[in-house]
């Protein structure tokens, strides 16, 4: 059996919570005040995502680096793969914001899109 300490990030209370399953069964959860709690913890457990952010080169731009995110959360476990594939990339301006940079990065169906600008 797994044990995984989480802290929830649903709500300002921000709940220690223990969950205790096998793969991708939860059989076990304690210290949540919510069941929004609850959710988040098992999400965690089973399957962890996350909002990326990063830079991308601009080139021609007075600024080398604009921000950019996933639109949506990407699977943990993809995460370091999608650098690696997001530091090769350049863009030349104008970038507008939420411009999509990568579309689908790695299958994900989440957009690599700018947060920033570069005019």
């Amino acid at each position: 059996m797994t044990e995984k300490h989480i802290t929830c990030i649903v709500c300002p209370i921000g709940c220690q919570i223990i969950v205790r399953g096998e793969d991708d069964t939860v059989l076990s959860l304690e210290g949540n005040q919510c069941i929004r709690g609850e959710d988040y913890a098992k999400n965690e457990f089973i399957h962890p995502v996350r909002i990326l952010t990063t830079t991308v080169r601009v080139e021609g731009a007075d600024t080398p680096l604009i921000p950019v995110r996933s639109d949506q959360p990407v699977p943990q476990e993809k995460l370091m793969e999608c650098m690696d594939l997001i530091k090769e990339v350049s863009v030349t301006k104008p970038v507008l914001r939420y411009q999509v940079i990568v579309p689908d990065i790695l299958g994900t169906g989440a957009n690599i899109v700018a947060t920033g600008e570069a005019l």
